[in-house]
This record gives structure tokens, C-alpha cells and sequence, in this order.
């Protein structure tokens, strides 16, 4: 069975497919064809629960809340020992 493969012409592929057959689309057709496709692509999107966003929203806001505290801790604990160092001197 394989031999028989061997012996045959392969088939021709045609490029006509692939190339361009139609010249530049105008403003409003080119428009209208990425709202149709961005249209399209919204739909697949799987969008959030309000719970599940009010979860990350909460999440958030505490990072942010946590990242404050350290930033404000580094801050005062850089300012004392700076000013330690300038009072000995």
C-alpha cells in the first residue's frame, strides 16, 4: 500500500487562496469589518461575577493599604537613622 503512494504525483497546491484578490478596502468598510471581528472577539470573553470583582477590588485596596504601611515604615525607620547619623555629628 505504501509503495503505491510513492509511485503517484503529488498533488498541486494552488497559492490563489493566499493571495490578494481584492485591492484595499475603503474607511468605512475597514470599520465596519474591526467592529464586526471586535464584536465577535467580546463574545468569547468570559467575564467576571460582581462577587468575583468585588473580591479583587477588596483584594486590591488591602495590597495597596499593606504596601503604604511598609513604605511609610521604611521611610520613618530611613528618616530616624538620618537623623541620628546628623546628631552625632
Amino acid at each position: 500500500m505504501a509503495e503505491e503512494n510513492r509511485g503517484s504525483t503529488p498533488a498541486k497546491t494552488s497559492t490563489n487562496a493566499v493571495k490578494k484578490t481584492e485591492g484595499k478596502l475603503s474607511f468605512t468598510k475597514r470599520v465596519g469589518k474591526w467592529m464586526r471581528e471586535m464584536r465577535s472577539e467580546l463574545k468569547k470573553v468570559i467575564w467576571p461575577t460582581p462577587k468575583q470583582t468585588l473580591n479583587n477590588t477588596v483584594v486590591a485596596l488591602v495590597m495597596m493599604a499593606f504596601s503604604a504601611v511598609v513604605l511609610w515604615g521604611f521611610d520613618t525607620l530611613a528618616s530616624l537613622g538620618v537623623q541620628t547619623l546628623i546628631d552625632l555629628v
